[in-house]
């Protein structure tokens, strides 16, 4: 199962990459590293939410009683030039400024952008220190965040399908662990509309919502120092399809609400002293939401009881979905 979630394992590759860079952003308070933090990586978070939201379906006609599918998605969630930076503000720190101290501001570069990193200097102590650099994804040729997933889709009474996303507390990596849940519920509509129910198309209603929670360990020298990361995604849309022999076009029309948190716990010292009055207990803990509109069209190739998908989201994070799966009844 660790397979199905590439962008875990990258967030996992990330925060151990630059665990010492995160740190510095403490050194300033824990308001100066709220605020730092939270720009450097809203953009993931962002994109990762819109991720959860994608792959729910690949027809809108619901299974016949006890019918099921077991489905492999992936998607590419692509994130616009505007995420690779950030604008920091030397007003809005209180023990941090942006170098050279003449300036007031600088555009920072996102855990999406440069290689780059900002130089900040702190007020109290006068030392340089070097700000988060990011992946600089787009000069690899990289302008998407992956997410993949697994789902079980079972057919119950009255043309309703339930889906289910699941896997237990896992291991990714030496020093994280992830789970995640979640459910939608599929039906068709078509059925209790009079002069409606009888037309050659599909017709259902659909609601979604994953709950994914990840946490990794920063430092193996310090095991309180840990980052929790949790996202929710729920996604509520009307579904249309239809069937000509074995190609079924669909569409799907609706709105996506997405949040994500992050929190970097365990204690973090200001200066070499490694003393409790020098130091920051627990000192990022934020969260992000967005929510916005969305629009989905695809097509599914059915060749027995084997399916192959593909469909383009537009949204605030556009997404391209392909999948395959088992699909009887």
């Amino acid at each position: 199962m660790k397979r199905i979630l590439i962008f875990l394992c990258l967030l996992s590759t990330v925060a151990v990459s630059h665990s010492q860079d995160l740190e510095n952003l403490v050194k300033g308070s824990a308001a100066d590293a709220n605020y730092l933090v939270k720009g450097y990586v809203t953009p993931l978070l962002n994109s990762v939410g819109a991720g959860f939201a994608q792959g729910w379906y690949n027809t809108a006609k619901p299974h016949k009683l006890l019918g099921f599918d077991l489905t492999v998605t992936a998607s590419a969630i692509y994130f616009p030039s505007s995420d690779l930076v950030y604008k920091v503000e030397n007003s809005a720190m209180s023990n941090l400024v942006v170098t050279p101290v003449s300036e007031t501001s600088t555009m920072a570069p996102t855990i999406l952008g440069s290689e780059t990193a900002p130089i900040y200097q702190i007020k109290s102590a006068g030392v340089a220190i070097n700000g988060a650099p990011g992946l600089d994804l787009k000069n690899n040729g990289i302008d998407f965040v992956p997410a993949a997933m697994v789902q079980l889709g079972i057919g119950l009474p009255k043309g309703t399908d339930l889906k289910i996303r699941f896997f237990p507390s896992t291991k990714i990596g030496d020093n994280g662990t992830a789970n995640m849940l979640g459910f939608g519920v599929m039906h068709d509509i078509k059925q209790h509309i009079p002069g409606v129910k009888n037309l050659p198309f599909d017709l259902s209603a659909f609601v979604g919502h994953t709950n994914t929670k990840l946490e990794i360990g920063l430092d193996d020298a310090r095991p309180d120092q840990k980052a929790t990361f949790e996202t929710n995604a729920t996604t509520i849309q009307g579904l249309i399809s239809k069937k000509l022999s074995v190609v079924t076009f669909y569409a799907g029309l609706g709105y996506n609400f997405t949040s994500a948190s992050l929190a970097v716990k365990g204690r973090y010292y200001l200066d070499n002293t490694n003393t409790v009055a020098a130091s920051l207990l627990d000192p990022v803990d934020f969260s992000v939401s967005q929510s916005g509109p969305r629009a989905t069209i695809g097509m599914r190739l059915k060749l027995l009881i084997f399916t192959f998908h593909g469909d383009y989201t537009l949204q605030k994070y556009n997404a391209l979905t392909v999948g395959f799966g088992l699909n009887i009844r």
